[in-house]
């Protein structure tokens, strides 16, 4: 196997992480829109119409929101890889994240308060806040 074919497949492994991980992040939106939907259900029975069984909710959303931060943070890791691994004529097969950090939007707590995932979730604690007021 050449250099120019070595460079091609570690750009699929990587590509193929980058997609794993981006799946995963759909993932976590389905699962926190499902337990979001399936609480809406249960608050609809009259004996569970409780603001703190509403407020409860907010756990759960916070959960799926940092988790999902850290797919997004370790997505855009993986794609400075694949900018580097591009450029080269031949390659190691090598993955080393940890010299990507200090580059920009390159942190947790950045992907955690990115643009479509504060979009994401900000909408899901108005929700459950609107129900929580509401229920007052």
């Amino acid at each position: 196997m050449n250099g120019t074919e070595k460079v091609v497949k570690h750009l699929e492994m990587t590509q193929n992480v980058i997609n794993r991980l981006g799946h995963n992040s759909f993932l976590l939106k389905s699962w926190s829109m499902t337990i979001l939907v399936a609480a809406m259900v249960l608050i609809g029975r009259e004996n569970l119409q409780n603001s703190y069984f509403v407020l409860v909710l907010f756990l759960p959303i916070a959960g799926f929101w940092i988790l999902d931060g850290y797919f997004l943070w370790q997505e855009r890791l993986f794609r400075y890889v694949y900018e580097d691994i591009r450029e080269k004529t031949d390659t190691t097969f090598e993955m080393d994240l940890g010299k990507y950090k200090g580059k920009p939007e390159s942190s947790w707590i950045s992907a955690i308060f990115s643009y479509t995932l504060n979009i994401f979730y900000l909408i899901e604690v108005l929700f459950v806040g609107a129900i929580a007021y509401f229920l007052k």
